[in-house]
């Protein structure tokens, strides 16, 4: 059979041979075939033009395609991999954050050679950690449920977290910072480790749900390690420990630009639990009601 292919905004593409069998990721292909740009991880196809995005695993006879039917096609633009985003984003942050540390006399001037404080010293290196954590778990440890993002993603993402790198080491890295007490700085070092641990369980966790080359969802639940526990409480856990991970550092440094940076950084990943865990209890008839997205209890 035939099917009509038409963009968003009702241009035609061209007709394409499918049969009952064919899937959603069979036609994508025989798209950049007539239309050699919109190569297939820069296609959504939909049932109408305003509708919701097929999954690739969709087939022609579940949706009740015939002879004749019209498929909508969006052009997301174009596509870079997940992993070359993450890779950006995260080891960038770790040289800025290094140049501000190394104090140089372009930027804080004749006070530049003073010695650095204890826990400006270890918070440059928790910081550097906690990136390299995240450059070596997007090597190792993710599997990613899409091959591709819009390639402004990498501008848009990668300016947030240099520029927020730079707002943070600039006053950590300051000649003038003024240290906490030796007490609170061990305490939100203490929270930090504590917190990164959990973030790094959370991510096996999440990859040990998913087969290797495969797209599978499951229902995440804690496993035998203890930092898992918290699957009972929230959806999101990884970004509950992130954000822990970051208001231990603000503690340990006693940092306004870092809580700022903890703040944003709660933001933005309340509304991605809030997304995902939105999407758990449509997607799972069972997925336990008592869990909150982000923060236990609360939210």
């Amino acid at each position: 059979m035939e099917i009509e292919i038409v963009t968003t905004t009702d241009k035609n593409i061209g007709k394409i041979k499918v049969t009952d069998a064919s899937q959603i990721s069979d036609i994508k292909k025989s798209i950049s075939k007539v239309k050699s740009a919109l190569y297939p991880d820069r296609q959504s196809i939909r049932l109408e033009a305003r509708g919701k995005t097929l999954k690739d695993t969709d087939r022609v006879k579940d949706l009740g395609l015939k002879n004749g039917s019209k498929l909508y096609v969006k052009d997301l633009g174009p596509q870079i991999g997940w992993s070359t985003v993450f890779m950006a984003e995260y080891a960038g942050p770790i040289f800025v954050y290094l140049i501000f540390y190394l104090r140089p006399s372009l930027i804080y001037g004749a006070a530049a050679g003073q010695k650095m404080s204890q826990v400006a010293e270890v918070a440059a290196y928790c910081w550097s950690f906690h990136y390299i954590k995240r450059v070596l778990e997007t090597l190792f440890v993710h599997r990613f449920s899409h091959n591709t993002m819009p390639i402004m993603n990498l501008f848009k993402n990668c300016t947030y977290y240099w520029c927020f790198t730079a707002f943070v080491s600039y006053f950590v890295s300051h000649p003038l910072y003024t240290p906490p007490c030796t007490v609170q700085f061990y305490f939100g070092l203490g929270t930090f480790i504590f917190c990164e641990l959990g973030n790094l369980s959370i991510h096996i966790a999440l990859r040990n749900l998913r087969p290797p080359g495969t797209k599978v969802r499951r229902i995440p639940v804690p496993t035998i390690n203890p930092f898992t526990l918290l699957f009972n409480f929230v959806s999101c856990p990884n970004y509950t420990y992130e954000v822990g991970s970051w208001i231990g550092f603000t503690i340990m440094t006693s940092s306004f630009s870092a809580g700022i940076f903890t703040i944003a950084g709660l933001y933005q990943m309340a509304v991605w639990a809030l997304g995902k865990h939105r999407n758990y209890n449509k997607e799972f008839s069972d997925y336990p009601k008592y869990r909150k997205s982000i923060i236990p209890f609360l939210l």
